[in-house]
């Protein structure tokens, strides 16, 4: 009896969550830097449309769900770089708005991951990063992306990850997280980058500059750990079964 009434109890405290679910992308599409759309080829694949591929190497290009309000929630799933003929850009953005890479006043995340050093018109810096992406892109040149300069403010390098590129054709497990408070990344199960601050809501997604095949498959979704609120009641829920159990410890003496 009772387990059954903390089971009970337990139920009623906490919402159920529904588990992850298989991301299908293809109702995604492309954003090209400067209203280039084409900066980036992606190909949506798999049975289950959670997977697509970028084959250029071009300009900034994000790939994301139109009008998708992602904040609050989690995305998971790998990166693999299918060539060891480059060594520049992927990643990800996080609460885009459709046209941002071409907008005259952008405001939008931006995690990205360089293999190696590099000069080319400013120093890129091998490395996980995370940057803040505002103002007027179409009066920016690319360095911005290039450098984390002008409208792309780096904020914060990862911790394992800050200085150290990605490995060709290797496969890497990514979790990230979103919430209006809270942006976290994980690879290969380690959290790497964990940034408090306040976040507009946006969609989620995958982002390339000059780095062709790249794979990001097996994409599934869940509400963001940080997200699921505590109920308030659970402290008196809790003590007032700690009473029940005493009140019955008591019976039987």
């Amino acid at each position: 009896m009772k387990t059954s009434i903390l089971s009970a109890a337990l139920v009623a405290a906490f919402p159920m969550v529904a588990g992850a679910a298989t991301v299908d992308l293809s109702g995604w599409t492309e954003n090209g830097f400067k209203g280039n759309n084409g900066a980036g080829t992606w190909t949506v694949q798999g049975a289950d449309n959670d997977t697509v591929f970028q084959s250029i190497n071009g300009l900034p290009t994000v790939f994301f769900e139109p009008g998708a309000n992602d904040r609050g929630k989690a995305l998971t799933g790998t990166i693999t770089v299918e060539t060891t003929s480059d060594d520049d850009f992927v990643g990800f953005v996080l609460g885009y708005q459709d046209g941002e890479l071409g907008s005259t006043n952008a405001d939008f995340w931006l995690i990205d991951w360089k293999q190696a050093t590099q000069s080319y018109a400013g120093i890129a810096p091998a490395g996980l990063a995370l940057s803040h992406v505002t103002g007027d892109l179409t009066g920016s040149g690319e360095v911005d992306f290039w450098s984390h300069t002008g409208v792309v403010e780096e904020v914060l390098r990862a911790t394992t990850y800050g200085n150290v590129g990605y490995v060709d054709n290797q496969t890497y497990t990514f979790d990230l997280e979103f919430t209006s408070s809270l942006i976290a990344v994980s690879v290969n199960g380690e959290t790497v980058l964990s940034y408090a601050g306040s976040f507009e809501n946006g969609s989620f997604g995958f982002y390339n500059y000059s780095q062709q095949n790249v794979r990001y498959a097996g994409i599934t979704e869940d509400v963001a750990p940080s997200a699921v609120p505590v109920p308030a009641s659970l402290p008196l829920i809790l003590a007032g079964l700690g009473s029940f159990a005493l009140v019955r410890r008591n019976r039987r003496k």
